[in-house]
């Protein structure tokens, strides 16, 4: 099962129906104009397309848009403190496209450097993939992927934000902070992994 999201609102494509505002049989790609057409425009919250051949309904939902891949972290410090970021009123975590050649590894790390100021991290293990769909300045509907990783920061060092990337601040937050100020302002695929994350470590 895939959950992707457009304009904030959950589209699942699934093998067997599942639990969502409207379900639809995937017939052929015009299946992915009435999805986007329904959660854009209406006032609709979420869609379930399902297919038994999941592996062809995947395929075909990638093939229909261009492909951007981007990769970001979950950084931890000594605190067991998680390092958000703030840009254009929204708390998310640090972030970005690959380069040309580059691993999702190396640039899930760069992007934090980049975007907070810190370095010497210690890359830990792949968390999962969260997906959205945009629409470019040029019209086009692009499907982004973005592969999260868990990382570590050993240093003391004061995070600084990448303000000409829009960044207006940077901050550890435990969980009482995520609680009360992250999630109430944040994006429905940053709650999703930060919920992946937690369920991933030990009780």
């Amino acid at each position: 099962m895939y959950k992707v999201f457009i304009n904030e609102k959950e589209l699942i494509l699934s093998r067997e129906p599942q639990n969502s505002p409207k379900t639809l049989n995937y017939d052929g790609t015009h299946s992915f104009d009435f999805a986007i057409d329904l959660l854009e425009n209406t006032a609709s919250q979420g869609l379930n397309i399902y297919c038994n051949d999941i592996d062809r309904l995947w395929a075909d939902f990638g093939n229909y848009f261009k492909k951007i891949d981007a990769a970001g972290g979950i950084v931890l410090n000594k605190d067991h403190k998680i390092l958000f970021i703030h840009r254009l009123g929204r708390w998310d975590l640090p972030k970005g496209k690959l380069e040309p050649g580059e691993s999702r590894e190396v640039a899930a790390v760069r992007e934090v450097e980049e975007e907070c100021g810190i370095f010497d991290l210690e890359l830990k293990d792949f968390i999962n993939s969260t997906y959205h769909i945009y629409t470019d300045r040029d019209g086009k509907k692009i499907l982004k992927t973005t592969y999260w990783f868990e990382m570590f920061y050993p240093g003391n060092s004061t995070p600084k934000p990448q303000v000409e990337e829009g960044i207006n601040e940077v901050g550890w937050k435990d969980e009482n902070d995520i609680n009360l100020t992250i999630l109430p302002s944040t994006f429905q695929n940053i709650k999703l992994i930060l919920d992946n994350f937690k369920s991933k470590k030990p009780q």
